[in-house]
């Protein structure tokens, strides 16, 4: 598998990125929150491909570790590739959890938890705005511009 870029948006970039956001992306992506369960426009979807990044188009989740939570989000057994997602410790609202934001931008996706499916056990529960999706086959969006792994269509 190739390589990804991980270098973050530089201030222009991040800027222009965040630029494009519709308020509830806004609220999502970088004030970290959550949208509401059983609406969000990736937790029936069916295809087959990869979600990327809503921001910076990182790989983050193929659609074969999908499974069906009962949640109302979106949930995986195990990202595209770990090194494309962060953990950090959020002890908000009175709760320890365990935050994922995008490796390369910080960006919020959600929350992963213990309780999943084999073979990871994990629980990655993401809010949809926090995404796209790429259909099988098709190139990734490559809103930095980067190239290489970033232009060339996934499996």
């Amino acid at each position: 598998m190739d390589r990804f870029d991980l270098t973050p948006p530089d201030d222009a970039q991040r800027a222009r990125l965040e630029a494009a956001l519709s308020p509830e992306e806004r609220h999502v992506l970088l004030q970290h929150g959550t949208e509401a369960p059983f609406c969000g426009v990736f937790l029936d979807n069916k295809r087959e491909g990869t979600y990327t990044c809503r921001l910076c188009g990182l790989p983050l989740f193929r659609s074969s570790a999908k499974f069906e939570s009962g949640t109302g989000w979106p949930s995986f057994f195990a990202p595209f590739d770990p090194a494309h997602v962060r953990e950090i410790r959020d002890t908000s609202y009175g709760m320890v959890r365990t935050e994922i934001v995008c490796a390369r931008c910080g960006s919020h996706l959600g929350h992963v938890f213990p309780d999943g499916p084999p073979p990871t056990g994990e629980r990655h529960c993401l809010n949809s705005v926090s995404l796209a999706f790429v259909g099988q086959g098709e190139a990734p969006p490559d809103p930095l511009g980067r190239g290489g792994a970033e232009s060339r269509p996934l499996d």
